[in-house]
């Protein structure tokens, strides 16, 4: 049950005989709710037996591509999605804040940025289908022969396109760069058509100005003479075009600093200021929940595929938990299954495996059969107002991540030339679902909040 929400008025010394009764009838309710869930668990388990729910399941995902395509279509719309437009010169760390707020390699981050228009790219994370981030990245920003301008007018075009989705401005500096006459221009230019959209100065590379005797990251990167005098010279010559700045190092592992994404957690706190509930949570949760299934080990697999689809399953199962939210029992089971489906064909492209929609749908009824009793459980348990709703979402989240971890078992034996080892898929995913539901309880799930921030842009 979710912790009721602390009084701000005093309170008494000692409870009064109707408060005591009241904490009585709530201990009493939170017991009858706790065996009641259990109880439905139960008469699911004896109502669908595994054998017959198997075959259930492969109806339930048997969607049709076009219907999928609509689907995500919807979803797409009420994903809690960020666009942050990354404003920096070429070797500024725009890439490496994509790395930090993903997860995802280098070269993974290189590939998905496509042409957006002559002078930016974009990257949808984890892909256009289901885009928790979109990243926007000018290209070629302090070249001698490009018209300032011109770039000035194609982002103000950009900005201009109707959106229901938050717009971030990342400013990226270099700490040692002070030829910035062209950056300064178009923060100015955007910061007086847009002043609604906020503006983080992301200050990097810190470690180029650190002195020799300086062998690691300090514990604060001011207290380094240095980094202090350029960090303020630099806000300087932007005030009044951002709203937050932090400083941030973000490296690869053979650059020997620790740790390698130093300020990662002052660039999230930020962040979780300048934009809504909403993405705030969602952010949140790809930054802590990262390594909810670490723990779920699948000896076909190399631990590189698996670290690296674990990138891709948590944010599908973001997304599964935020649609997951509706109060009515079996309605959001189409949504579901193209959510879940469009990651297993995610994750088949990564282990070399191209499928189509039902393809995917296929490889998903294959291995999901002994979870299905759970999921109509799940369902089930909507009926109980308010508080079921929170349990179907936090269960949503944790069996997509189950189904994703499964899914790597299998394309992984199947790269591996193995036939999938169905005990072997069956007992990944129970201990990838038991940690992950404990990390998405513990995280508050992806229910949507009881409460809006007031200065919601």
């Amino acid at each position: 049950m979710p912790q009721q929400p602390e009084s701000s008025t005093p309170e008494p010394q000692a409870d009064n005989p109707t408060t005591a009764q009241n904490k009585s009838t709530i201990a009493g309710l939170t017991d009858r709710l706790a065996g009641g869930w259990q109880l439905a668990t139960n008469k699911a388990m004896e109502i669908l037996p595994v054998d017959r729910a198997a075959q259930t399941v492969g109806k339930w995902f048997s969607v049709d591509e076009t219907q999928v395509a609509e689907i995500l279509a919807t979803v797409r719309a009420q994903l809690p999605t960020t666009e942050a437009l990354l404003i920096g010169k070429p070797q500024a760390g725009k890439s490496s804040i994509v790395r930090g707020l993903t997860g995802v390699s280098a070269e993974i981050v290189g590939q998905g940025f496509r042409p957006h228009t002559q002078s930016t790219a974009r990257y949808n994370y984890p892909s256009s289908e289901l885009p928790l981030l979109v990243f926007t990245d000018t290209v070629g920003l302090g070249d001698v022969d490009r018209d300032t301008n011109s770039l000035i007018q194609e982002l103000i075009g950009d900005l201009e396109t109707e959106t229901t989705r938050p717009r971030i401005i990342i400013l990226t500096v270099k700490i040692n760069d002070f030829a910035i006459d062209t950056l300064r221009q178009i923060a100015s230019e955007l910061r007086q058509k847009y002043p609604q959209i906020p503006c983080l100065l992301a200050v990097t590379c810190l470690h180029e100005i650190y002195p020799t005797t300086q062998t690691d990251h300090p514990e604060e990167p001011t207290s380094i003479e240095s980094v202090d005098r350029a960090y303020t010279a630099i806000q300087q010559a932007f005030i009044g075009l951002f709203d937050r700045a932090v400083l941030i190092d973000f490296t690869l592992a053979e650059d020997g600093y620790t740790p390698e994404f130093y300020g990662l957690e002052a660039m999230r706190t930020a962040l979780a200021d300048l934009l809504p509930e909403a993405q705030s949570r969602a952010m949140s949760q790809l930054l802590e929940a990262g390594t909810a299934t670490q723990d779920a080990e699948g000896n076909q697999i190399g631990n590189i595929y698996r670290d690296v689809a674990r990138r891709y399953i948590l944010p599908c199962a973001i997304a599964a938990g935020t649609v997951a939210a509706i109060p009515l029992p079996f309605a959001d089971l189409p949504v579901l299954t193209a959510i879940q489906v469009s990651m297993v064909g995610l994750l088949g492209k990564l282990y070399g495996q191209t499928l189509t929609p039902s393809q995917a749908g296929g490889v998903v009824s294959a291995i999901a059969g002994g979870f299905v009793a759970q999921l109509v459980a799940r369902q089930l348990i909507k009926f109980i107002p308010g508080f079921g709703s929170i349990i179907s979402a936090s269960w949503a989240a944790a069996y997509t991540v189950a189904l994703g971890e499964g899914a790597c078992v299998y394309f992984g034996d199947l790269m591996g030339g193995k036939k999938p080892d169905p005990q072997q898929i069956q007992a990944v995913m129970a201990e990838a679902f038991s940690n992950a539901k404990q990390q998405f309880n513990q995280t508050g799930g992806n229910s949507p909040s009881s409460r809006e921030r007031s200065d919601e842009r």
